[in-house]
């Protein structure tokens, strides 16, 4: 079977950035499992997935635009130390979630100086571009439950 929409596929994957360097993978643990069509992996990801078959390997190379999004300067702030009350010790690298004009939005501490905090809404991942190795484990029918819930069931899914 391959696959297609509404279809669960299951597979392995080790994702690198430009330099080689592994930012994830599922190496020692379960296949991710999905299901197709419904936006659970990046789009472009998703794309070149349409039509594997269980067994497949293949490399993958993701742009920004169809990954997790273009650096968008904009999300890049400074605030006042202030802002983070009850927060005693605040470094670089530390996330937090904030709203912003469309909602809730997470952002990462870059730097912390004189009193100011430098704030990244940024997805860690925007502008990059993704390289995965993929390895498809399985690929079968999602039930009519799945489709329904718009997620995958049983093992390596979600759970109810």
């Amino acid at each position: 079977m391959q696959i297609a929409q509404n279809s669960v596929a299951a597979f392995h994957y080790t994702l690198t950035d430009d330099q080689g360097q592994v930012i994830d993978s599922s190496e020692g643990r379960e296949p991710l499992t999905y299901l197709h069509g419904s936006g659970q992996i990046v789009p472009g990801l998703e794309k070149q997935m349409e039509g594997r078959k269980s067994g497949d390997k293949f490399t993958a190379d993701v742009a920004p635009e169809d990954g997790y999004g273009v650096h968008h300067a904009e999300l890049m702030q400074e605030v006042p130390k202030e802002a983070f009350q009850g927060v005693e010790d605040i470094q670089p690298g530390m996330q937090f979630q904030g709203r912003g004009p469309q909602g809730e939005i997470n952002v990462t501490v870059t730097k912390v100086e004189d009193g100011k905090v430098f704030i990244d809404g940024n997805h860690p991942l925007a502008g990059q571009t993704l390289h995965f190795a993929i390895e498809v484990t399985n690929v079968r029918a999602a039930t009519e439950e799945e489709l329904e819930h718009g997620h995958v069931h049983g093992e390596g899914g979600h759970h109810h």
